[in-house]
């Protein structure tokens, strides 16, 4: 019940607004009295707001009221390669340790890990608005959303009232997306503040984890944040024995969600 409830929550997700007949047209072994049942489920979760015949994603619709004037290009980016995004996330959740002061940077793969933490007692400082969006569901969770100049295309906040806001937090484990990496450029972004944000927050940090599917391999953008004798760990969906080298000689841990997790 909780896997097919979980699977409902994600649909409507991924579209904003489903209907009941819809629904029903994807689970048609499950009755409509069922379905209801595990939308009451979801509201109840704060997931989704039930409407006349159907539900809404409690996360599209706040974005939509926050942001209803900004275009979405993170909104794009978020359904681009779901489903190793989904995995990294897994195989990340079970390094936020509970008890921790973590960092969650901004960005699709982020959102999934948000998704994905369990209701334990951490502190959270994030970049990302909609990560704390969602990290306030969680009851045992204290959100700190930094302060900074907003990014538009991935909803993150950075400059330097973000780097101020960060200089009094400690923080025991980063989670930090990259949007590319390469053997020349090492871990890199396309956005000056976010890269400086990032460049501090792993120098500060005690356990460094990257997280980035495998489409932005040997890719770089212009602003390098880390190399990866930086980091302590890299949780990719796939892997290439160039990277592997690079890995080794960096004593940098690699992840592969793609296979459950095996270490490399």
């Amino acid at each position: 019940m909780q896997d097919r409830q979980l699977l409902v929550g994600n649909y409507i997700d991924e579209k904003g607004e489903m209907s009941l007949r819809e629904l029903e047209a994807l689970f048609p072994d499950v009755s409509s009295m069922t379905l209801r049942r595990d939308l009451d489920a979801l509201e109840a979760e704060g997931r989704i707001i039930k409407i006349k015949g159907g539900a809404k994603s409690i996360r599209h619709l706040s974005r939509s009221i926050l942001f209803q004037n900004v275009e979405d290009d993170y909104g794009h980016r978020e359904l681009e390669n779901t489903a190793a995004k989904e995995a990294i996330a897994e195989a990340a959740a079970g390094l936020a340790e509970t008890g921790c002061s973590i960092f969650m940077d901004a960005g699709s793969t982020l959102m999934c890990l948000a998704r994905r933490l369990s209701e334990e007692r951490r502190f959270v400082v994030t970049s990302g608005i909609n990560v704390a969006m969602e990290m306030a569901r969680n009851k045992h969770t204290i959100v700190n959303l930094i302060g900074g100049q907003l990014s538009r295309d991935n909803l993150c906040v950075a400059g330097a009232g973000a780097l101020n806001h960060l200089q009094n937090i400690n923080i025991d484990i980063a989670f930090i997306g990259a949007s590319c990496f390469s053997a020349e450029a090492g871990f890199t972004c396309g956005d000056y503040n976010e890269c400086e944000m990032k460049r501090y927050v792993v120098s500060k940090a005690k356990k460094k984890y990257v997280l980035m599917d495998s489409t932005k391999l040997g890719r770089s953008m212009p602003y390098t944040f880390a190399r990866p004798e930086d980091m302590d760990c890299l949780i990719t969906d796939n892997t290439t024995p160039m990277l592997e080298e690079i890995a080794q000689r960096a004593g940098m841990r690699l992840i592969l969600a793609q296979t459950g997790g095996c270490d490399h």
